[in-house]
C-alpha cells in the first residue's frame, strides 16, 4: 500500500498517539515490557552511538536514556531527523540500530539494510521488533489493524541506482519481516549479518489493549492475569505469536 503522506497529517498521528499514550495505563506498561526486550539485547560492549529509527512519541528513552532518537518530521522529543536509505551517521560509528514498528514501512529493505551496514560497527546490532504473523497474528492485524499484512505482495529487496526513493510515499506490509527472517528464499539478503535471535510473543495483552488506536477490550485490574496469560501462550507461537523480535549482529 502505497499512499502520499503529509507532514500534518503524520503529527496528527503521532500526537493522538500521544493521547492514548497519557490516557491508557496499561499500554504505558505493555510497551515498557518490549521496551526491556530491546534494552536486553543491546550489545553494549562497543563504543558508538545508539540510534532509534522512526521514534514515534519517543518513548525507548525511559529505558534507554542515551538512545538518538530520530524521525523523518520533527518534533518536540526527537533529536534528528533520519532517512533510513540515506543516514546522516558516519562509517562504523553506530553501535546499535533500533527499529520498533518501522521495519514493515521500508519498502526497499535490503537498500535499508545496507544503508545499516555502512554506519554499523562490526560486531554492532540492529534490533527490530515487529508484528509477528501466526494464526492469531494474521486474525489481530488483518482485522483490527489499517495497515496491509501484504503477506502474498511482492518484496522490493532491491532498487536501481537510477531510482530515487521518495521519502514522502507511504509503505506498509505488516508481514515483511515475518517473512524475510523466517523464508529461505530471502536468506540471500541477510548474507552480511548474522541472525542472533528470532523471538516471539504472544502479547494477546496488547492486542486486547487496542494499542494506540482501538478501545481497551479489558479492565486493567486483569492486566496481570493477562501477563499470566501471555506466558503460557509463547509456548505455542504458531497460534498466538503477534509479535516477534529480530536481533541482526553486523559481521
Amino acid at each position: 500500500m502505497d499512499r502520499p503522506v503529509s507532514d500534518a497529517q503524520h503529527n496528527i498521528e503521532i500526537y493522538e498517539n500521544l493521547k492514548s499514550w497519557e490516557e491508557k495505563p496499561v499500554l504505558q506498561k505493555i510497551y515498557l515490557q518490549f521496551y526491556r526486550l530491546i534494552a536486553s539485547q543491546i550489545n553494549n560492549d562497543i563504543e558508538g552511538k545508539i540510534v532509534e529509527l522512526g521514534s514515534g512519541i519517543g518513548n525507548l528513552k525511559m529505558l534507554i536514556p542515551t538512545v538518538i532518537c530520530t524521525d523523518i518530521f520533527k518534533n518536540p522529543w526527537i533529536d534528528q531527523l533520519e532517512n533510513a536509505y540515506n543516514l546522516s551517521f558516519g562509517n562504523e560509528s553506530v553501535s546499535n540500530l533500533i527499529l520498533f514498528d518501522v521495519f514493515h514501512h521500508l519498502k526497499y529493505p535490503a537498500y535499508a539494510l545496507a544503508e545499516f551496514k555502512r554506519v554499523i560497527q562490526p560486531g554492532g546490532r540492529v534490533i527490530i521488533f515487529e508484528p509477528a504473523m501466526s494464526l492469531l497474528g494474521i486474525l489481530a492485524y488483518g482485522l483490527l489493524h489499517h495497515e496491509p499484512i501484504a503477506l502474498f505482495k511482492k518484496i522490493e529487496c532491491s532498487i536501481s541506482a537510477s531510482e530515487k526513493i521518495n521519502t514522502n510515499e507511504y509503505y506498509a506490509a505488516q508481514g515483511n519481516a515475518h517473512r524475510i527472517f523466517s523464508y529461505k528464499k530471502y536468506q540471500s539478503d541477510l548474507k552480511d549479518w548474522n541472525i542472533l535471535a528470532i523471538k516471539k510473543y504472544a502479547a494477546l495483552s496488547y492486542i486486547l489493549s487496542g494499542g494506540y488506536s482501538k478501545k481497551q477490550l479489558f479492565p486493567d485490574r486483569f492486566y496481570p492475569i493477562l501477563q499470566s496469560t501471555d506466558k503460557l501462550f509463547d509456548l505455542f507461537p504458531a497460534i498466538f505469536a503477534s509479535r516477534m523480535l529480530v536481533v541482526l549482529e553486523k559481521k
